[in-house]
């Protein structure tokens, strides 16, 4: 259980695929104009690594060191062109916002990467729950930076959530700053950049609060002599 803990955790913060790996840096760039395509793009990704992780670990005994890469990016690619064909059918508007960005999940290194360096070397379920949270991990990414995004640049939020995800998602819609005339600096690729560093600056800022503070707690504990067992 506390291995999957530490999965969990590697996922969403301290090994995450956007703050930690700075990975996948072309649809983070490039797709988080608003916290909706954020929300979009995370998900598809999150699919495609769930998958992947789980197929790459059910097949890991099989496949030899010569051919695992190949073998890896064939999974990873028939599992993108089935995802971009299922969401031109049943998600066109939120396809056509995506666009180009979908079939580049391919070449996302995150996915290969995880495959490689997890999925290859454990177990099913151990794998899978690396591909889900450190999917999510990449989704909370996405969404966080163009959430950021929209409201500086527009004041709003999850704006045309219910033309992109559907009419359940509407409620997300939110006018935060009612007759915000925006700055669209923001909205532009340059925003993406800022957004990213201040967001990356303060997760290293928070790392180094919470490491000062555990080093500070440890004192004490030495200074009791209970350092007996090795």
């Amino acid at each position: 259980m506390s291995n999957y803990l530490r999965i969990a955790q590697d996922g969403l913060w301290s090994n995450n695929i956007v703050f930690a790996q700075v990975l996948g840096m072309c649809p983070t760039m490039a797709v988080t104009g608003s916290a909706t395509n954020g929300l979009g793009m995370g998900l598809c990704t999150t699919l495609v690594l769930v998958c992947a992780n789980l197929l790459v670990s059910m097949i890991r005994q099989a496949v030899t060191e010569a051919i695992r890469i190949p073998v890896f990016i064939v999974i990873i690619a028939t599992l993108v062109t089935l995802l971009d064909m299922m969401m031109n059918a049943w998600a066109h508007a939120l396809y056509q916002v995506l666009g180009l960005y979908i079939a580049l999940i391919v070449a996302n290194c995150a996915v290969l990467g995880r495959s490689e360096a997890f999925a290859s070397k454990n177990g099913v379920v151990a794998s899978t729950l690396d591909g889900l949270f450190m999917g999510l991990g990449f989704t909370f990414a996405l969404t966080l930076i163009g959430a950021i995004r929209e409201l500086i640049g527009n004041g709003t939020l999850f704006a045309d959530a219910h033309l992109l995800l559907g009419s359940s998602f509407a409620f997300l819609e939110t006018q935060v700053i009612p007759d915000y005339k925006g700055f669209l600096l923001m909205i532009l690729p340059p925003g993406a950049f800022f957004a990213l560093g201040f967001l990356l600056a303060l997760k290293r800022w928070i790392d180094q609060r919470q490491q000062a503070r555990q080093g500070i707690q440890a004192v004490p504990a030495a200074a009791l002599g209970g350092g007996g067992c090795h």
